[in-house]
């Protein structure tokens, strides 16, 4: 076993994730002959369970998969119907003159949870345990309780939501400290019930109408029949070379193919520097400018301006280049995310790269009482200027930050990996990558190492303070605004790989969470 930091090698099979019990949970599962995509649905629904400040039953869901081909899903869910401008406008501000912004948190930003199509829809394709079966350990925590760690206490205080009369949040979480168990029995019964009646009983019964029926009795515009119609995609993943390896990712609305535009302009430019400031500042750069290519791009892929493969495009990744102009910076957005990046490898090789979220924290801050399902605000990062691609209409998936990544060296697997962090997954990404791949780091050295993450909206940067007061210094006298951070920030993001070497598996957790990587 390995803990946090920690890589081991693994002769057969192994499981990856933030928090130490859905780790046990997923490699339970592979030793009692379940595949990678059994452990990987167990290990996610415990991990909504046992961490619930970042994913669970009322988010959103991505995979991408290996079994001698790709595949992808995108269980991302829709605005509702009723979602316009104006609609929501109406809600926040009537009177405002100006444009206002998308709410962060309540019952407006809220869009269809994708999550449960998502589970059901990769077991059925590549499982073979029932969800039923499955549920049983994260059933077993949210029933009878688990011990809280003082990180887990901690988050869930961070995570109390601004409205109290949004739900039962505090009947559930309002008491929860250290040591002590915390139960969550509505949450069993959510759980329970899916088991029993698949996702129809999520999105076409008695969940959705009580899920549809507290959000509307909120103020927002989520219907019942927005949940009765939803049902994910299975896409094709788009593949990028950097170096001598072929990352893959999910498409739009997906932010994947921004990493893919980063990783194109370091591969354009050439060998990275020796590890200092020039090199990060290398770095810094192409990320800055694949954040700004996102943001005037991406949204749902229906409603893109350009074809949707376009970041993905190494000629897209030329043409910036030959401009040799930087992004223009705007207001400073900070913020990040919290989420749930789980990996998981078994010994047919099946690989699975698994991503799930209820966006900040518990996410809108809307428990539904009697359920427990804390639902996601996935909504809050449209727009609401009518002229903006990402602007919010009905029906109409966001651009989304999740993003599942995939490796292959030689054509053959080579990385399962990924990261929480909101609009810092693609800055993780990269920096793991020219770890990994230029310097040929061990991966736990990799995890560890410090990190940077740059604003998307006015590109100053934020940077742990384990870096060299010499590469600090020198990004500033390259023109960067830095502020420095404690050693190990959350926001940074909670990143966990496995590695296919040909003799065994190489699997490593982030020591910025309680992760694990286990296995056997």
């Amino acid at each position: 076993m390995s803990g946090s930091g920690d890589a081991d090698r693994f002769a057969t099979a192994c499981v990856a994730t933030p928090h130490y019990l859905a780790s046990h949970a997923g490699a339970a599962v592979l030793r009692g002959g379940g595949n990678a995509m059994d452990a990987a649905i167990a290990a996610n629904l415990v991990l909504g369970v046992v961490a619930p400040y970042t994913c669970g039953i009322g988010g959103d869901c991505f995979a991408i998969v290996w079994d001698g081909a790709l595949h992808g899903y995108n269980g991302s869910g829709r605005a509702p119907g009723a979602a316009t401008p104006d609609a929501v406008a109406g809600c926040v501000d009537p009177g405002a003159s100006e444009v206002p912004g998308m709410p962060r948190s309540g019952p407006l930003p809220i869009t269809v949870p994708g999550a449960v199509d998502a589970w059901f829809a990769l077991l059925e394709r590549f499982g073979t345990r029932s969800f039923a079966e499955l549920a049983e350990p994260a059933i077993a925590y949210a029933a009878d309780g688990f011990p809280l760690t003082a990180a887990g206490a901690a988050r869930i205080g961070a995570g109390e939501p601004v409205e109290p009369g949004w739900g039962e949040w505090q009947d559930i979480y309002g008491k929860a400290q250290a040591g002590a168990r915390l139960s969550q029995p509505g949450l069993a019964l959510t759980l329970q019930t899916v088991a029993a009646g698949g996702p129809d009983a999520f999105y076409r019964g008695v969940i959705g109408a009580a899920v549809a029926a507290h959000v509307r009795e909120l103020g927002g515009l989520l219907d019942a029949a927005d949940l009765a119609i939803h049902e994910g995609e299975w896409v094709e993943p788009l593949e990028g070379r950097y170096r001598d390896v072929t990352v893959a990712e999910l498409p739009p609305n997906s932010q994947g193919s921004a990493a893919l535009l980063a990783l194109h302009l370091l591969d354009h430019a050439g060998p990275l520097p020796a590890d200092g400031p020039e090199r990060q500042h290398v770095l810094i750069e192409a990320v800055a400018a694949a954040l700004a290519e996102r943001d005037a791009h991406l949204t749902d892929p229906a409603r893109m301006r350009i074809p949707p493969e376009t970041l993905a495009d190494p000629a897209h990744a030329e043409a910036i280049a030959a401009t040799g102009s930087s992004p223009v910076a705007g207001a400073a957005r900070g913020g990040g995310g919290d989420t749930a990046y789980l990996c998981a490898v078994d010994g047919a090789g099946m690989c699975v790269s698994l991503i799930q979220s209820n966006y900040n924290g518990f996410g809108s801050g809307v428990t539904v009482p009697g359920w427990g399902i804390n639902l996601h605000h996935r909504g809050a990062y449209f727009s609401l200027d009518p002229d903006h691609v990402n602007v919010i209409a009905p029906g109409k998936r966001t651009l989304h930050t999740l993003m599942p990544a995939f490796a292959r060296r030689d054509g053959r697997p080579w990385l399962v990996f990924g990261t929480m962090g909101a609009d810092g997954q693609l800055q993780t990404q990269v920096q793991l990558l020219a770890r990994l791949v230029d310097d040929g780091a061990d991966p736990a050295a990799a995890l560890a190492a410090p990190r940077w993450m740059v604003d998307p909206g006015d590109f100053s940067l934020r940077i742990e303070n384990r870096f060299p007061s010499t590469v600090i210094d020198g990004l500033r006298r390259h023109g960067h605004r830095v502020d420095t951070t404690g050693p190990y920030e959350d926001f940074m993001g909670h990143a966990h790989l496995i590695r296919l070497d040909g003799d065994g598996l190489t699997a490593a957790s982030d020591p910025r969470c309680e992760g694990l990587a286990a296995g056997f």
